[in-house]
């Protein structure tokens, strides 16, 4: 099996954010690799990363970081794979790793979801894996569904609450 899908992280004190990306891809049986990698003190392991994706069969890459944030931009300079951001809550709520990410420079776009947001960034690397992928397209559809399946339940679970002036 071989991994089309690169998690990677500035730090492993970002696997607790970083692990709901890895559980979704599990839940979906994309292979994926997990890694830390830094911008700044692993700058050109980041290079040899970025440069050798798409040759090992890379078709996303997810990158966190906190801080100052460079990671997720650093990599997208070095390859055309797409890479999804994830703004890590180290400092100043998160918002100083938001806009490192978030504001890359034209030609080297960095999809990027909300701070902590790997959630989001595992199902956006599996819908950009199911344009081509029936079998994926309809797991992703099945995953959606799911989620209108959960509001239906809760708001059942919201009546059942008893309140002297609910009507």
């Amino acid at each position: 099996m071989k991994p089309l899908v690169s998690i990677i992280m500035g730090s492993t004190s970002d696997l607790p954010v970083m692990e709901k990306a890895a559980k979704f891809l599990d839940e979906m049986e994309i292979p994926f690799e997990l890694s830390a990698l830094s911008a700044h003190r692993t700058p050109e392991k980041v290079e040899e990363f970025a440069k050798g994706a798409y040759d090992r069969g890379i078709r996303v890459i997810i990158a966190g970081a906190g801080m100052a944030a460079h990671l997720p931009g650093v990599i997208a300079a070095m390859t055309p794979m797409p890479v999804i951001g994830v703004p890590i809550k180290a400092t100043l709520d998160g918002m100083d790793s938001l806009l490192a990410i978030v504001q890359m420079p034209p030609g080297i776009p960095v999809a990027t979801v909300g701070i902590n947001g790997a959630l989001n960034a595992g199902i956006l690397a599996a819908q950009i894996l199911a344009t081509d992928n029936t079998t994926l397209f309809a797991k992703t559809v099945a995953y959606k569904e799911n989620l209108k399946s959960k509001i239906v339940k809760a708001n059942e679970e919201l009546e059942a609450i008893k309140y002297k002036f609910k009507v």
